[in-house]
């Protein structure tokens, strides 16, 4: 594949969640590879050390803060600390979410507040801590990541599915509130994606060969497509792109 370079993306300062490994990653080394200066959060702190460390060794300035996004008092001090070295975010990408699989019969109270606060709060809340920033600025881009998997009518993870519904709600509320300042808010929308959590955990032949079977397309969707979607509504390219959902699902709905 040969994918595009974005010139509006060089020197950007760019704030990723849930950055360490999965699409997050994925989205934190194609920012980096456009010259973005970027920064992003997770709690792992291990592979958020490994992942700094692959990029500096290319030249790139990426830096992380470790912080449990499910802890808003951490998550805005995080930002705060980020903001203060790295500047004012330029975009923002809402990607942190575990998709864990759970049964309805058995969701308590706190449970479901838990997978709302994994899923769906700290989005929120990461765009607030950024917002006063792009608005002295006049301009900014947010990426939300949601997930076709309600769009499917997928079951067997019922609180996941209603906080990625919720993202759209999230993204086109936003979209309005901040678009007179020039900041453009979108989702993205993957299908499934062939994560290293995804093949480890769900990713039989016998699945893998029922999805196929979905999708208009025959290939699996890596998370290199997810990036790249992302780094499109990033750039200036996109200037005249909000308050909507950008599908990356191989045709899977």
């Amino acid at each position: 594949m040969t994918f595009a370079r974005y010139p509006s993306l060089e020197n950007t300062v760019v704030y990723v969640t849930g950055g360490a490994s999965g699409i997050g990653e994925q989205i934190v080394r194609a920012f980096a590879e456009q010259g973005s200066k970027v920064g992003f959060f997770d709690f792992d702190a291990e592979g958020s050390e490994r992942l700094r460390a692959e990029l500096a060794g290319g030249g790139a300035g990426v830096q992380f803060e470790t912080v449990d996004l499910r802890d808003i008092e951490a998550l805005q001090a995080a930002f705060a600390r980020m903001q203060a070295g790295l500047g004012a975010a330029q975009v923002l990408v809402n990607n942190a979410a575990r998709d864990d699989r759970h049964g309805w019969e058995t969701v308590t109270s706190d449970y479901y507040d838990e997978r709302i606060a994994t899923n769906l709060k700290h989005m929120f809340f990461a765009i607030q801590a950024v917002a006063p920033g792009m608005i002295a600025a006049g301009k900014g881009s947010i990426v939300n990541m949601g997930s076709n998997s309600w769009w499917e009518a997928g079951g067997g993870m019922p609180v996941y599915t209603t906080a990625k519904a919720a993202v759209h709600g999230l993204t086109r509320g936003m979209a309005r509130d901040l678009g007179p300042h020039r900041i453009r808010v979108n989702t993205v929308v993957p299908g499934w994606v062939m994560t290293e959590r995804q093949k480890t955990l769900w990713a039989t032949p016998e699945a893998l060969e029922k999805h196929r079977q979905r999708q208009c397309l025959p290939d699996l969707i890596e998370p290199v497509y997810l990036a790249r979607m992302v780094l499109f509504l990033a750039s200036d390219d996109a200037a005249m792109c909000t308050a909507n959902n950008y599908m990356v699902e191989a045709g899977s709905i």
